[in-house]
């Protein structure tokens, strides 16, 4: 007898992971270019602090709504899909079946094969057979737009609190530097955390994410800096 092991399959995780690492690392880089550029424009430390929290809250409910909207709209359509095929099985089944059996052909199955496949599925869960084969729809990637929302907010408002921490911890006259430290730090732990749980190698998504992420606190320190010199 054949053993039969489970299997947990990486892109079961594709929706609320990617919602996870956008949200901590929209977080991260948006708090912490706002800390470092309110910074270089010579402001105090408590009008910094006020202005990282302010954009904490903001930043996360604007990504939930950002990622409920969006997601929404995902599920709007695959719902209107799924509502066409319903009404075509219903009123052309053996067409259905047909197109079935092609895409099986289409992808190396034998014709006889294909159509007892087609004929074996249908049986089953007509629906469900052309979602996940004709449509690319199945339950381990539907959009789900509560769970993308929260997830985002959620991971917003910790990756938020990493420059907040570091600000409150930083020495006054060395506030951007160690702010821009300790985020580009968390941004490459985010990176290679990402990839890990994603399945990928790590090297080059903690590079990408920690290469953006000083990009965006360089230029926002720039600006800060001129805008600081103007006033």
């Amino acid at each position: 007898m054949v053993a039969i092991h489970a299997e947990n399959h990486l892109i079961e995780r594709i929706g609320w992971l990617r919602a996870a690492v956008l949200g901590a690392n929209d977080g991260i880089i948006s708090v912490a270019s706002l800390i470092v550029g309110v910074a270089a424009a010579a402001i105090s430390i408590n009008e910094v602090l006020i202005a990282g929290l302010a954009s904490m809250i903001a930043g996360a409910m604007s990504m939930a709504a950002g990622e409920y909207v969006s997601v929404s709209s995902q599920a709007d359509t695959e719902r209107a899909e799924l509502a066409r095929e319903r009404r075509e099985l219903a009123s052309d089944p053996k067409f259905e079946a047909e197109e079935l059996t092609q895409i099986y052909v289409d992808r190396g199955v034998d014709p006889s094969l294909a159509r007892q496949v087609s004929e074996q599925l249908m049986a089953k869960d007509a629906l469900a057979a052309h979602a996940r084969d004709e449509l690319g729809i199945s339950s381990a990637i539907t959009a789900r737009p509560v769970q993308a929302a929260l997830t985002s907010a959620v991971t917003f408002a910790v990756g938020a609190a990493v420059p907040i921490v570091a600000a409150l911890a930083a020495p006054s006259h060395h506030l951007g530097l160690t702010v821009s430290g300790v985020s580009l730090l968390f941004l490459a732990l985010l990176g290679a955390f990402g990839a890990r749980v994603g399945g990928a190698r790590m090297l080059i998504p903690t590079f990408r994410v920690a290469f953006w992420g000083m990009l965006a606190m360089a230029l926002t320190a720039g600006a800060g800096a001129l805008v600081g010199m103007a006033i």
